[in-house]
């Protein structure tokens, strides 16, 4: 999707229909792999911290500082301040949000119909359907956490196509590899290098990682430059 300017097609759904070996988004919330353990998740006002400096923020905006016209993608979902902050520097906007076409396309099996290659051909169809080194950069924030291994390698293969040599994309983290459950968060630009963090209740992650790992993971890309938060969250800036 998207956004040159005001938020369009914010409550829309994902294009078409998921494919019918497999069940769609339940109408309950469950507290499977991949999903929401409490109501609160990402709905309502959450809880929001202070605004704080991000190094890793501070390291994205680094490499379009001084240029315009650039396509930048958001896996967040459409927020009205990011959409406001990066198009008011002159740049085009694409949005997804990457965690509501999670949920419509694997359903309450999660992480475990994430192996499944006809939904994971589907999901990438929905997200990251674009042409090659077509992005300038990456806003992944954390929804990396919430991919079983056989998605996951597919979506990262999937962005190291549809991002362009040099290009820099930002993801975060969770630095304790031991977690049952992590706070689920939204992350809404204030500065170059100023972010405010919104907590919305606890989800079980699919997978979660150490530094080793980060690197194995995006071992095609150029480089993998980490900075450890005060809320223990890697932010993690990947070079294409």
């Amino acid at each position: 999707m998207e956004l040159p300017g005001p938020l369009k097609g914010m409550l829309g759904g994902p294009r078409g229909a998921p494919p019918a070996n497999g069940p769609g988004h339940p109408a309950g919330v469950p507290s499977g792999p991949g999903r929401p353990l409490d109501s609160s998740w990402r709905q309502g006002s959450g809880v929001a911290n202070p605004v704080r400096p991000s190094r890793g923020l501070e390291e994205f905006f680094s490499y379009i500082r001084g240029q315009s016209g650039l396509t930048i993608l958001d896996l967040g979902g459409a927020s009205q301040q990011n959409v406001s902050f990066i198009t008011g520097l002159g740049h085009r906007l694409y949005s997804e949000d990457f965690l509501r076409i999670l949920g419509d396309t694997f359903g309450e099996d999660g992480a475990a119909d994430q192996s499944n290659p006809g939904r994971i051909d589907y999901f990438l169809r929905q997200t990251l359907d674009h042409p090659r080194d077509h992005f300038d950069g990456v806003l992944i924030w954390d929804v990396l956490e919430y991919l079983a291994p056989a998605l996951l390698n597919a979506v990262v293969e999937r962005l190291h196509k549809t991002v362009r040599p040099k290009s820099y994309m930002l993801a975060f983290f969770h630095s304790d590899d031991k977690l049952e459950a992590v706070p689920s968060y939204t992350f809404r630009i204030q500065q170059m290098n100023m972010i405010e963090v919104v907590q919305h209740g606890m989800r079980r992650p699919a997978q979660l990682f150490n530094n080793r790992s980060l690197e194995k993971l995006f071992g095609r890309f150029e480089s993998v430059k980490f900075f450890l938060t005060r809320e223990r969250l890697r932010e993690v800036i990947i070079k294409a």
